[in-house]
């Protein structure tokens, strides 16, 4: 006994000690590389671990410019590589590949290199017709903007396909089965297709090629409408035209398997790995907006590979994994790689290698039937594991089974290459990543603040109001966010003959209607007298307004009590429905299909207790609200609040009782159940208050990335906005929203929001 249990203390000693004994960043290490001649003429650089050995040089230039001839170098074993030279690197001017490329016609100016915000103009000769930009400018990315200009005649079966800038095409006639061959100058590199073949239908096969330099970059714009369009593709069934546009209908049979892999190398910061991270899950919430079901696989990888979630767990039965997923994922730590962090990318092509060809084993008439899908993030320096491309190529023999053309569709290769260093992921690219008719799969991405941007823009499915309360907020700094970051907050003001004006708050709730307070009406207002203040480009037009048949201020008098808010809500019906987008878009309300969608609460019998479970269940539920007043930016402030309930709820009535000077049993006469209460003392902290101009406004809760209307601000106790209030005063403050999952207020919004004679209904459960 004593030798084993002398065995089990070793045992556990080795292992603390190498589970704390990694290096502290930026200590001193014993091999070091040299500080001499690191500097760069022009710019500065930064160093991921001070001088020691494994640490990380990136050069920075000032906007406009790139640092030549490289971005970065690794100490290794005391020396830098690539090692310093005599030349000192520099930061050059960006520069857009040659425009001059043009046949038929003529480009202006002439130039030998254009830089940033250079501007050419395009004119075809006579008989020629110009399709593409006929301007364009040099964009910071390095890329021109605009589409490429080709002047044609088109005579024959397939249209000019033009040649891109930067490049050379060797093939001019474009008949049937006829091809154009591209390469581009020294020192760029090809992305999209190198040959290109006329088709029977009249189009061009593949991708149209770019050339990149070591500097260009995708900008999330490019990306979102490339990966996003996709991606939407593949999520859909079909598509119906509607009065509103194209509404999606989404697969729910689970026949859709995406498999994600991260880098995590040494080349990969901590800071960017965290990042990434995020976006992951992102992407994870973004496609669960289309409620459809997919299967996940998650690798994170450096020298070896870390599987986060396999398809077969996903493929037991009654087990949704999304949320365990996501938590997995964020609760995966950047050094739990351990110290074998090189980048073998082709060891993360092999786990899924592995993985589909258990599917097909397994069960090979329903394998004909998924979809694949394979997201890679990296900044593609591979220096382990050789070439990925056999691997990929074992992948698409697996899933194409020997019948590439009727067979592509069932798999999608995307890589992203991020970082500053993200071009060398552009070797062998076509090798790397699928390839259909007009679909690019390879974007490189300058940083991950770029790649959360895109991921918010590239699936926000606009038409349909079934993805409410989608909202942004990568730039939520300080709980100022611009319109956009909640789109469907919409302030207004009422306009009354004597001149005076009400101003208040109100949130979309489908298309045509707008949800607010009561009080913020007379009975006499008209609805031409009600002025939005709308985002950019919106107009907002007030058919009628409706209030709470039930909305009586002043229906207790009697019983001593001048103003009673009550059923406190109503609702703006617009002229026109909005045409939604990412500025201007529904909040999710209660006990609807569309929040079930939200809440992921799929079955069929989710009633409107479930919502209340699973939104207000606690005796402090965090939520928000949005303040009326803008900064100096035009931004809106999100103030946090929390929803007192249960016992808690009872301090309400007390302060309530006290600032108003009535009994305890006439403030509960006053604040109804049918009231949610706010500030005062929380959990930890202590609430805002609302201000005038804050009534009407949603009181909501935020489920990841989707916002959910449980209340509408109606009254408070105190008005604290109008000087600096002290602790005591708003220790005791309270805020008053009506519920909406009083029933009485259902059944107000299901008579106008349920009616789809008023356009987009919601379905009420």
């Amino acid at each position: 006994m004593d030798s084993m249990e002398s065995v089990l203390c070793w045992n556990v000693l080795i292992f603390l000690t190498v589970a704390v004994s990694p290096l502290v960043n930026g200590a001193p290490s014993e091999l070091q590389c040299s500080k001499n001649d690191l500097n760069i003429t022009g710019g500065t650089f930064t160093l991921s671990n001070n001088y020691n050995d494994g640490s990380i040089l990136r050069y920075h230039c000032p906007v406009g410019y790139y640092p030549y001839p490289q971005k970065m170098r690794k100490c290794s074993r005391g020396s830098w590589k690539p090692a310093p030279t005599r030349k000192q690197p520099e930061c050059k001017k960006i520069t857009c590949p040659n425009p001059n490329v043009l046949t038929n016609g003529v480009v202006n100016p002439y130039k030998v290199l254009y830089h940033v915000n250079d501007t050419t103009s395009y004119r075809c000769h006579s008989d020629y017709t110009l399709r593409g930009s006929s301007t364009r400018v040099c964009q910071l990315n390095g890329k021109w903007s605009g589409s490429t200009p080709i002047c044609s005649i088109d005579s024959d079966h397939c249209p000019d396909p033009g040649t891109p800038p930067g490049a050379s095409r060797t093939g001019h006639i474009f008949n049937i089965d006829d091809k154009v061959t591209y390469r581009c100058d020294n020192k760029l590199r090809l992305l999209g297709s190198k040959v290109r073949v006329c088709q029977d239908d009249g189009q061009w096969s593949g991708q149209e090629p770019e050339c990149y330099a070591d500097f260009t970059y995708d900008t999330p714009a490019e990306v979102a409408q490339a990966f996003g369009g996709t991606l939407k593709t593949t999520l859909t069934t079909h598509e119906e035209e509607g009065q509103h546009g194209k509404k999606i209908r989404l697969d729910q049979k689970g026949n859709l398997n995406i498999y994600i892999a991260l880098d995590a190398s040494d080349s990969i910061d901590k800071e960017d790995f965290d990042n990434a991270k995020e976006v992951m899950i992102k992407l994870l919430d973004k496609i669960s907006y289309y409620e459809v079901s997919p299967n996940y696989e998650i690798h994170i990888f450096a020298t070896d590979v870390t599987t986060i979630v396999k398809i077969t767990d996903y493929k037991r039965e009654d087990k949704n994994k999304l949320h365990e997923t996501m938590n997995l994922l964020e609760a995966f730590e950047y050094d739990a790689k351990g110290e074998k962090s090189g980048t073998n990318i082709a060891k993360a092509f092999h786990a899924i290698l592995e993985s589909i060809s258990l599917e097909k084993a397994m069960n090979e008439t329903l394998f004909k039937e998924i979809h694949h899908v394979i997201i890679m993030f990296t900044d593609g320096i591979a220096n382990m594991g050789g070439n990925p491309a056999p691997k990929v190529k074992a992948i698409k023999q697996v899933v194409y089974d020997g019948d590439e053309s009727n067979r592509e569709q069932f798999l999608d290769i995307y890589v992203f290459g991020v970082g500053e260093d993200a071009e060398d992921v552009r070797e062998n690219v076509d090798e790397w990543v699928t390839k259909r008719d007009n679909e690019k799969h390879l974007f490189l991405l300058e940083d991950m603040e770029n790649v959360q941007k895109t991921f918010d823009e590239m699936i926000d499915e606009s038409t349909s109001v079934g993805l409410c309360g989608l909202y942004k907020n990568y730039n939520d700094e300080n709980n100022e966010i611009g319109r956009q970051g909640y789109p469907w907050m919409i302030k207004f003001s009422v306009t009354r003959d004597e001149g005076k004006t009400s101003n208040c708050l109100g949130s979309l709730v489908t298309p045509s209607f707008i949800l607010t307070a009561a009080h913020c009406f007379k009975f006499e207002d008209a609805a031409d007298k009600i002025y939005f203040d709308a985002p950019q480009n919106v107009e907002l037009a007030a058919k009628e307004f409706m209030l709470h048949p039930d909305y009586k201020p002043r229906g207790k008098v009697s019983e001593g009590i001048t103003e009673y808010y009550d059923n406190d809500v109503a609702l703006i019906e617009l002229k026109e429905p909005v045409n939604v987008d990412a500025s201007i878009r529904p909040i999710c309300i209660p006990c609807t299909k569309e929040t079930s969608g939200a809440l992921r609460l799929t079955s069929n019998d989710v009633t409107c207790k479930n919502h209340k479970e699973k939104l207000l269940s606690k005796e402090y539920e965090n939520a928000f609200f949005m303040s009326s007043k803008k900064n100096d930016k035009g931004d809106f402030k999100k103030n946090p609040i929390q929803i007192k309930q249960k016992d808690k709820r009872n301090a309400c009535i007390e302060d309530a009782k006290k600032a108003l000077n009535v009994s305890a049993d006439v403030a509960k006469k006053i604040i109804t159940d049918n009231f949610l209460c706010t500030g005062g003392q929380g959990l930890n902290h202590v609430d805002e208050v609302s201000c005038k101009g804050d009534s009407g406004g949603a009181t909501f809760l935020q489920q990841t990335y989707r916002a959910i209307q449980v209340g509408v601000v109606s009254w408070g106790l105190k008005d604290l906005c109008s000087g600096p209030a002290n602790y005591d005063e708003l220790e005791t403050a309270r805020d008053f929203h009506i519920d909406l999952f009083n029933p009485k207020v259902r059944e107000f919004l299901k008579k106008y929001l349920g009616d789809p004679e008023k356009g987009v209904a919601l379905h009420f459960l």
